[in-house]
């Protein structure tokens, strides 16, 4: 079996959010949620290093007070995919090492995901991969629901927000709801930066298709764990309630 590459954690955080303002400073069992996601994601031993990145003065600042490895980057960036390339090029990052980029508001990550996440890449064929889980058809029809369909080995072939694949029989239970992290070669991750944004991308508002739309296929992992993401200041209870059971 082949060797893995160095893989990098890197969690993109900012204080503006239209939803929840200052969400990675919110407390959740003492703690600002940003330490959680920290916190659970060193506990991946296949992490050759984990750090938070941001372009918030308080966020930093909070983050070097409990010893979480930060750096400051640009204001301008449009998405947290281009905060998490700043970061990886600060850090020097190699263009055959591995980049994770590991949402800032997913206080309840399980480890052992971002392990599912970088195991493909010891082959040398795998540039970018993803995770998705089993859900019902109940579930499959919520627009907030993305969805995804594979070929025989894996890979992505369609993202939507629609029920894919449709039912014509009406007895379909096997769909796949995608889970939004991601990891990328780095030398993947700087392309998929500069590519035009693409057709289907900007209809269905999912970033991840502008790799597809230009040729560049994505390996899914089918994991059996579920995150609980905070989106609104009502989803702290939520994710709470969760965190005192681990």
């Amino acid at each position: 079996m082949n060797s893995l590459p160095d893989c990098y954690g890197i969690i993109p955080t900012r204080f503006a959010s239209t939803r929840f303002e200052g969400k990675p400073l919110a407390l959740i069992l003492g703690r600002p949620m940003f330490w959680h996601v920290y916190t659970r994601a060193r506990r991946c031993n296949l992490l050759h290093q984990v750090v938070l990145a941001t372009d918030d003065q308080r966020i930093q600042t909070a983050a070097q007070k409990m010893d979480v490895p930060v750096l400051m980057t640009s204001s301008r960036h449009t998405c947290g995919t281009e905060r998490v390339l700043e970061a990886a090029r600060i850090l020097q990052v190699s263009p055959d090492a591995v980049v994770v980029n590991i949402q800032g508001d997913e206080p309840t990550l399980e480890p052992a995901m971002l392990d599912q996440l970088v195991q493909p890449f010891r082959s040398q064929d795998v540039q970018v991969t993803t995770l998705a889980r089993k859900i019902k058809a109940k579930e499959a029809v919520d627009a907030d629901v993305v969805k995804v369909v594979l070929d025989r080995k894996g890979r992505a072939l369609y993202f939507s927000r629609a029920p894919i694949p449709f039912p014509q029989d009406g007895k379909n239970n096997g769909y796949l709801a995608h889970i939004g992290i991601y990891a990328f070669r780095m030398r993947t991750l700087e392309s998929f930066i500069n590519l035009q944004h693409g057709v289907l991308e900007q209809k269905e508002k999912l970033e991840q298709l502008r790799l597809l739309e230009h040729g560049i296929p994505i390996h899914v992992v089918t994991t059996e764990y579920q995150t609980h993401g905070v989106d609104r200041p009502s989803d702290i209870e939520i994710v709470t309630k969760i965190m005192q059971t681990f």
